[in-house]
């Protein structure tokens, strides 16, 4: 059974992330943590195989602490999956809505559904916790009556609790990528996307010399994301994710790419991940 570490508990999507990216295939094991660090260190001392971290939201963008994070670790990423998310209302059974005083749940998941809290209760007093999960638990353990939680439906169903409202979330095509990550590289022979970091000089057109070879070899570029260097003050990493259709153009390109940066890395290489669902 694959030992799987996750930032959160049963019933977060993380969790929810891992079920459906190992559904079919294996049995996993799930490992909570508090704190991304925490997955990515059970990885790098072989206490977990493999470890599901978000990074990025289609409101909240982009986790630039677990892009460091990948680097420290030196994790290798060998797939991803797309959940939509959407959020629901929840309180212990029986509570109304005209009773609630509190909410709780994730900071970035109140942030998500501040448009439905501002409209619907106005001035109330809101909590931040680690994990939506977590929250949905806390009222469910401590039988916190006038609380409510925002969370996933299936936090709900795990702790006992009633939704009131559902699909709260202000974008309704919202989403949150996460990255499968292993210590060990694992290419699959129907690769399709790889996510890779490099360095440029400081001269005129440097990083414009190499997104142009994507081009020039047909790989479209879906993400670039410039990541601060520790210790060097307005020096870059930058972390771009892209796509092929020709394995062949791919590997030209990263073999000219390699002549016009001053490092590079390769983060992984993999089948990306389904997107349709969430763009509709």
């Amino acid at each position: 059974m694959k030992k799987v570490a996750i930032q959160g508990i049963a019933g977060s999507f993380h969790e929810d992330a891992a079920q459906k990216y190992f559904s079919g295939t294996e049995e996993i094991d799930i490992i909570e943590c508090r704190t991304f660090r925490k997955v990515c260190q059970l990885v790098d001392r072989d206490e977990a195989d493999i470890a599901v971290m978000a990074i990025e939201n289609a409101i909240a963008g982009s986790l630039l602490e677990n892009y460091g994070l990948m680097r420290d670790y030196h994790l290798k990423i060998i797939g991803e999956i797309y959940i939509h998310i959407q959020m629901n209302l929840m309180v212990l059974p029986g509570v109304k809505k005209d009773e609630i005083t509190e909410i709780h749940s994730h900071p970035i998941a109140l942030k998500q559904c501040a448009e439905y809290i501002d409209g619907t209760f106005g001035e109330i007093s809101l909590d931040d916790n680690f994990d939506t999960a977590g929250a949905a638990r806390n009222i469910a353990k401590n039988k916190l009556l006038g609380v409510a939680a925002i969370g996933n439906e299936r936090s709900a169903q795990l702790y006992g609790l009633e939704i009131i409202d559902r699909s709260i979330e202000t974008n309704k095509r919202n989403y949150t990528r996460f990255l499968i990550l292993s210590k060990q590289n694992v290419i699959s022979d129907d690769a399709n996307k790889a996510s890779i970091c490099f360095e440029v000089g400081h001269f005129y057109g440097a990083l414009a010399r190499v997104l142009n070879i994507f081009a020039e070899n047909q790989i479209n570029l879906t993400k670039i994301q410039s990541v601060p260097i520790i210790g060097k003050p307005d020096e870059y990493s930058f972390h771009v994710d892209i796509e092929w259709e020709d394995i062949e153009k791919y590997e030209q390109a990263i073999h000219k790419v390699l002549k016009n940066v001053s490092s590079l890395t390769v983060l992984g290489e993999y089948i990306r991940g389904e997107r349709k669902l969430y763009e509709s």
